[in-house]
């Protein structure tokens, strides 16, 4: 016992510093690696994404035990939760708030009967043409023989990137549905690639640990792991 006390007086600030991170952390602000691309563009493979856990809730550190609420969700959010039925951490965006009624018909989306609006997003020169080496290894290929196209959706007032298959999917549809109290109609921006609220259902309010604005860092997992500088502290809001 004088051993342990003696080694605990000796890194006592140590310890108390790392108790504080640790709580930090858990309660206050955190960051997530994001290894897959069901948010692209708008999040890529490698970006680690920085977590406001006090965006909508105060909470006892270590658990999911809110002790105050500070704000709800909101349309066109970033959230990052807990999900039960995918049994994962998982970063969408919030399309639907409770009471809110929702459709999606190839891959537009209606939302309190009201179709949104969206304008294609051309890809930089370079972007393309690397993007159409990759889907395409054929020489005669050009940018308009993408599978995939970028678009600016305006989600009620709040504009943003999304990518959408040209030749649509399983998932580029789904009748309406009215989003009930406490819950929230999530999808991922890769529209066509994402295992979303189509898939899980709709997520529970506490299931949300935050939300995230911006990307601490990144890195390019297919360029051995080289940090991808223009991606440092970018922000994901768009205007």
């Amino acid at each position: 016992m004088k051993k342990l006390a003696k080694i605990l007086k000796e890194y006592q600030s140590l310890i108390i510093f790392i108790l504080l991170m640790s709580v930090f952390r858990s309660a206050v602000a955190d960051w997530y690696t994001v290894p897959t691309g069901s948010m692209k563009p708008t999040i890529v493979e490698g970006d680690r994404i920085l977590a406001n856990k006090m965006a909508y809730d105060i909470r006892i550190p270590f658990t999911h035990v809110s002790v105050y609420q500070t704000g709800e969700p909101a349309r066109g959010d970033i959230i990052i939760f807990d999900s039960e039925a995918a049994d994962n951490r998982l970063v969408k965006r919030v399309v639907g708030v409770p009471g809110d009624t929702v459709a999606l018909v190839n891959n537009q989306l209606v939302i309190n009967q009201h179709a949104l609006s969206y304008q294609d997003k051309p890809l930089p020169v370079i972007a393309a043409k690397q993007q159409a080496e990759f889907d395409y290894p054929q020489a005669n290929q050009t940018p308009a023989d993408l599978p995939s196209q970028d678009r600016i959706e305006d989600l009620l007032g709040m504009k943003h990137s999304i990518r959408v298959s040209k030749l649509g999917s399983v998932r580029s549809s789904f009748s309406e549905v009215t989003v009930p109290k406490d819950y929230y109609l999530v999808l991922g921006d890769n529209r066509d690639n994402s295992a979303d609220s189509r898939v899980i259902g709709f997520v529970p309010r506490h299931e949300i640990i935050g939300s995230t604005e911006s990307v601490v860092m990144s890195l390019n997992y297919e360029n051995g792991y080289l940090p991808r500088t223009e991606r440092f502290f970018h922000s994901l809001i768009s205007g």
